[in-house]
């Protein structure tokens, strides 16, 4: 099961013993569009691009640079969609059942895999575990208890490893052999992609090591616990308002405790974020004098984010900009 590939059939036969285990596995279907709401086309439309399901935004962003011209990716969760507690409707199992590959990031991200998987027919699908071989953030205890207050099942590793350069060229690799397994034919033009997006990610691994190596101020205040990743990679430390999964609003006594961390340690801005409603980060602000900024953490972008171009590496380098002109 090399690269986190596994075919529907092996699913199968394995699922009682996966799903006691609580793990996780996938497969899927079609076009970059899906993420801006545009309907996929369907199996035989006679284009000869392999099909490709991703589960949200960053992983159909990795999979659509892998497969370049050969694929149509279709991200399942809707631009504008907080990811974490989605779930696939009846006309997106119709999209997973016609694809040849699904790509999915794992790490406790995509809850409703295992059971989708165990329960479509298509049985030459090809599913993609993008985070296998990353080595997975673990929760602390006070974490995974808040994690599983909300979802007894909830994993107990923080899923966000994209926000790390690092790890997204893992992701990549893993996309890129899924794709080759599928097409061999074209597996030089997978590998040439990979090629290509791997040294984009050392070149913005290197940016944030040197933008933030120097920064005075090493904390930053986040709306979720979605920066554990990259603030382990450079140097920082988070303070999340929200748990692992940004649904759970704070007590008083955390409120209170941020409140007062902000102000012990002269934080500027509260970081929000697009997909999360900003009013605990407001309120936090308003009691400490702070600012409220979003930092995205690529969970899923806008229509108009998608419509101007953006993508996994401007959205980083934005995020860059601003911690560098947050901590400084």
């Amino acid at each position: 099961m090399g690269f986190g590939l596994i075919t529907r059939k092996e699913f199968v036969g394995s699922f009682a013993k996966v799903a006691a285990a609580g793990a996780l596995t996938a497969v899927g279907a079609s076009a970059l569009a899906g993420c801006s709401g545009q309907a996929p086309q369907k199996q035989g439309a006679g284009n000869g691009k392999v099909k490709v399901a991703a589960s949200f935004y960053s992983m159909a962003d990795f999979a659509q640079k892998i497969g370049g011209d050969n694929v149509e990716v279709t991200c399942l969760v809707p631009s504008g969609t907080e990811p974490h507690d989605w779930e696939p409707s009846t006309s997106d199992i119709k999209t997973i059942e016609a694809a040849a590959v699904l790509v999915y990031n794992g790490a406790g991200m995509e809850h409703w895999v295992s059971d989708m998987l165990a329960s479509i027919s298509n049985k030459s699908l090809v599913a993609v575990e993008a985070s296998s071989g990353v080595d997975l953030r673990r929760l602390s205890d006070d974490e995974l208890q808040e994690a599983r207050a909300e979802d007894p099942d909830a994993s107990d590793t923080d899923p966000h490893v994209w926000l790390d350069p690092k790890n997204v060229k893992i992701e990549m690799e893993n996309i890129r052999a899924a794709l080759a397994k599928v097409d061999p034919d074209n597996a030089a033009a997978y590998q040439q992609n990979y090629d290509k997006w791997a040294s984009e990610c050392d070149k913005l691994d290197k940016e944030f090591t040197e933008g933030l190596s120097s920064v005075s101020q090493k904390s930053i205040v986040v709306s979720h616990e979605a920066y554990g990743y990259l603030c382990q990679a450079y140097g920082l430390d988070q303070v999340a308002i929200e748990g692992i999964e940004p649904d759970a609003e704070p007590d008083a006594q955390t409120m209170a405790e941020i409140v007062q961390f902000v102000k012990d340690n002269n934080v500027k801005v509260i970081f929000s974020e697009e997909l999360v409603s900003p009013k605990v980060a407001q309120s936090i602000a308003a009691a400490c004098g702070a600012e409220v900024m979003e930092l995205n953490p690529i969970e899923g972008l806008s229509e108009e984010d998608l419509k101007a171009g953006e993508d996994y590496f401007s959205v980083m380098r934005d995020n860059l900009n601003k911690l560098e002109s947050v901590l400084a």
